[in-house]
């Protein structure tokens, strides 16, 4: 566990998020080249999109030099490449899995939208320990620049994290500035002052990432990067197009990339076994150079 921490914090390159569930598959697969009328249910849904992301992690550009981890939904996590189960197929590509704990969100209130109560916590991260998964990932909303409702939602984040960081994880917290809310700037540096505050009560061997939209003034994040208790702070696309996410990131020192659909854009599933590459592998690239720069 300490030399992946060591990497994780240390090493070069981003992390590939391909944690898709229920309610963003469909819109994944639409851009993969999948219309909704390819599928009849939930169960060939999932299977579709499982077939994108083992094609995707089992090309050559999806390797160790550039990708750290992986993030992962929870179907993803039960089932296998090539008789492997995903997070051990990982492992042998040298990249860290890490686990979607949380179970989408709840209706909008003071401008944010918190995470759904997970439930099953417990006898997930058990079934995440014997997957050997590394770390997880929760994600929340923030909508507009309420402080009592950022104040909630980073409360929120940081309390599930403690009770995850207890079973020997290290969590990801995201809580997400909308990049269309009109007052994006004063919630980011409401949402900091928050991060700061809860990050300063973190005991020393209370490890942490923490996944943000990209800020409006770059830098905004910095000394939370050099935290001590922040392993990494990573940057989430958001519903920026790659090459504005690759911009943006390249602005803010220390962050690197958690991409989702800027990372899968451009790739199609009538692509032949080539294209298909050629294009992942400039996508890996772009990401990888914004990361380390």
């Amino acid at each position: 566990m300490k030399e992946k921490i060591k990497r994780m914090k240390e090493g070069k390159g981003f992390i590939a998020a391909l944690d898709q569930s229920g309610g963003s598959t469909p819109k994944a697969l639409k851009l993969y080249g999948i219309k909704e009328d390819s599928y009849k249910n939930d169960e060939e849904m999932f299977d579709l999109v499982h077939e994108m992301r083992t094609r995707i992690i089992r090309d050559s550009a999806f390797n160790s030099e550039r990708i750290l981890a992986t993030i992962l939904f929870e179907n993803t996590m039960d089932r296998k490449i090539d008789g492997v189960l995903t997070a051990d197929y990982l492992l042998e590509k040298g990249i860290s899995p890490i686990l979607k704990v949380d179970k989408g969100l709840r209706d909008e209130a003071d401008g944010v939208r918190l995470m759904k109560d997970i439930d099953n916590l417990d006898s997930l991260l058990t079934r995440a320990r014997e997957r050997n998964i590394f770390g997880t990932k929760m994600r929340s909303v923030i909508l507009e620049a309420n402080e009592i409702g950022i104040r909630c939602n980073v409360s929120q984040q940081f309390e599930i994290a403690k009770k995850i960081i207890e079973k020997g994880f290290i969590p990801i917290i995201e809580p997400e500035v909308d990049i269309n809310a009109k007052d994006k700037e004063r919630a980011e540096e409401i949402l900091k002052e928050c991060l700061v505050k809860e990050i300063s009560n973190l005991k020393e061997n209370e490890l942490i990432m923490l996944k943000l939209t990209l800020p409006t003034n770059p830098n905004l994040y910095e000394d939370i990067v050099n935290n001590k208790n922040v392993v990494r702070v990573v940057a989430l696309s958001g519903g920026y197009t790659r090459e504005e996410s690759n911009e943006l990131l390249a602005k803010n020192k220390g962050v690197i990339a958690s991409f989702s659909r800027a990372l899968t854009e451009g790739l199609n599933v009538n692509q032949t076994g080539d294209e298909f590459h050629k294009v992942l592998d400039e996508s890996i690239e772009s990401i990888y150079r914004a990361s380390i720069e």
